[in-house]
């Protein structure tokens, strides 16, 4: 690498689901591309305002798909991926993989689903209801939520659900200390369960997404069986880990931190669309404040002015990039009643989120009847004892203790 220095190591201390580390703003004024030493001993370039981050998301020198390769360095708090996942390829491998399912996640067919998911979150809501406080809400609603919803899209059966976050989040949690072996395990437990529902589905195919996958694998070639199985997991796992972390985060800052803006959507729940788009830019969903996924220069390049070499690991801040005052009016304050608000914790460029849509939409809806039913739902226990998951690509509650009422 160049000559510039290396800055603290990475991940910086004091991240949070309230904000990205300190050590960001100082960052985004005096060195917004800075050589940083990461966790897995490998240098790496650290991007950090919001329109550098912008542009190296979409841009096509900067490859996901070189960091699987064999013989990659491996840089710490990095999710465990495979050369065959979506979010492992680039240009017109990703697109074909893409292309197959993103009718499923436009606008309008995801407002088709809208009665389904609202089905859903009423019986769950019911069910707490009924229980009275306190409930854990991640067990109650912020993980079933999103797991069912993605399970009936892809035609996984509801029994199998459970096992089936088992799984998909020890796959997505990434210990260094531990050397990655628990999501190496659930990545082998996910592959093994995809491959007997294959199976299931071929026998007896169903209007599900899964089975619209095997008809392209089976009838006209245009994924392997690799892919196909790859394909059955990733949508499932991210299809309900990082929406269940954002709902929960969520509704902690709005119960523990905000009180007045719970108390603001509680009297107008027509502003909850616009307050989903702040929690998303405001609430840090990132553990190490990237998005879990690193890129490789494959030529040189430029990002902000500083010379990036072919082949050096670049980090992309999201967290950093959506605190940037030069695009968000007080940026460290939650304000549910932001107008202009282009955050990019979806992404940008060719990965972008396919299921952005999606999780929108469950947000609302859950906040909805969240506000319009436990008015006056707070936190059972005291925030500081809440149980965080350590080592996790994203900060993930592993309960959040709610009651309401007298």
């Amino acid at each position: 690498m160049s000559a510039c220095p290396v800055s603290d190591a990475f991940p910086f201390p004091g991240s949070s689901y309230q904000g990205p580390a300190p050590h960001y703003a100082r960052l985004r004024t005096e060195a917004p591309v800075v050589r940083v030493r990461t966790a897995g001993g490998v240098d790496a370039w650290l991007v950090t305002r919001y329109e550098d981050v912008r542009a190296a998301l979409a841009d096509p020198r900067l490859s996901r798909a070189e960091t699987c390769k064999p013989g990659a360095p491996r840089i710490g708090g990095s999710m465990t991926t495979t050369p065959e996942m979506i979010i492992s390829l680039d240009g017109a491998e990703h697109a074909r993989l893409r292309k197959l399912v993103v009718g499923a996640f436009t606008t309008r067919r995801v407002e088709q689903m809208r009665p389904g998911v609202q089905k859903v979150a009423d019986e769950l809501l019911d069910d707490m209801a009924d229980r009275g406080g306190p409930v854990d809400l991640v067990q109650q609603l912020t993980v079933p939520l999103p797991l069912t919803v993605i399970g009936e899209l892809l035609g996984v059966p509801r029994e199998d659900l459970r096992q089936f976050e088992t799984y998909a989040r020890a796959f997505a949690t990434v210990d260094d200390r531990a050397g990655g072996e628990e999501s190496l395990a659930g990545l082998a437990k996910l592959n093994e369960y995809i491959v007997g529902l294959i199976a299931d589905k071929r026998a007896e195919p169903s209007d599900d997404m899964l089975s619209d996958l095997i008809a392209a694998r089976d009838n006209d070639d245009r994924l392997s069986e690799q892919e196909l199985v790859t394909f059955g997991f990733t949508l499932i796992g991210a299809g309900f880990d990082t929406t269940a972390n954002q709902l929960a985060n969520s509704v902690l800052a709005l119960v523990a931190g905000h009180r007045d803006q719970w108390r603001a959507l509680v009297e107008d729940h027509s502003r909850i669309p616009d307050a989903v788009e702040e929690l998303l830019r405001h609430v840090n969903l990132f553990a190490t404040d990237t998005s879990g996924f690193p890129r490789m220069a494959v030529e040189d390049l430029e990002i902000g002015g500083v010379h990036i070499a072919a082949g050096e690991p670049v980090l992309l801040s999201l967290a950093s990039a959506n605190r940037d005052p030069s695009v968000f009016d007080d940026p460290d304050r939650l304000d549910l009643a932001r107008g202009r608000n282009p955050h990019i914790s979806f992404g940008h460029g060719i990965h972008y989120c396919l299921g952005k849509q999606l999780g929108r939409m469950e947000m609302e809806i859950a906040l909805t009847g969240l506000v319009r039913r436990f008015p006056d739902l707070r936190l059972a226990v005291p925030e500081s004892e809440l149980p965080w998951h350590t080592g996790e690509i994203n900060h993930t509650l592993t309960s959040l203790p709610v009651t309401w009422g007298a």
